[in-house]
Order: C-alpha cells, then sequence, then structure tokens
C-alpha cells in the first residue's frame, strides 16, 4: 500500500521549488504523480482530477485523493505535506 501524491504544476519556475520538496520528503510508501498542466491540459482525466480536488491555482498537491489545504488559500507548505503523511512510512 502507497501513499498517493499527485502534483499539478506548469512546469515553471514557481512550480519546480515545490515538486522538488515533495520529491525530496517522500519515502518508499509515497507513490507520486505530476501532472504538467502546460502539456497535458487538454486531456480529460487531468481536467477530470482538477474538477474533483477543485483546483483553482498551480501548484496543488492531493495526497491519498485529497487537496491539501494550504492549497486552497495559500502555497504548498512543508507542514501541510507534514500533516498529510508525505514522507511518512505506512504501517
Amino acid at each position: 500500500m502507497k501513499r498517493q501524491i499527485e502534483i499539478f504544476t506548469a512546469g515553471c519556475p514557481v512550480c519546480e521549488p515545490v515538486v522538488a520538496m515533495v520529491q525530496d520528503m517522500a519515502c518508499q510508501s509515497c507513490d507520486i504523480t505530476i501532472f504538467n498542466l502546460a502539456e497535458a491540459f487538454d486531456n480529460a482525466q487531468v481536467k477530470a482530477k482538477l474538477t474533483k480536488y477543485g483546483v483553482h491555482r498551480i501548484p496543488a498537491v492531493a495526497v491519498d485523493g485529497v487537496l491539501l489545504g494550504c492549497c486552497t488559500n495559500n502555497s504548498v507548505s512543508r507542514e501541510e505535506l507534514l500533516k498529510a503523511g508525505v514522507g511518512q512510512p505506512i504501517n
């Protein structure tokens, strides 16, 4: 069993530090998927995920199917990632 982490990015200089932070924090229990909206915005699966999670700004991170609270009003934070279990093994 793995923690599913989905990162929504534009592949831009603002988003890349968030991608790097999540990748640095990840452990063996984390499975990361990166959706680069600049390349895949017309993809129906990506659009459905954006709608499901209510993503209105990027970068954004969802963990186990839930958009992190920091992604709704603020930027992605290390504290929210830790609260969501990123980097912590699943027992």
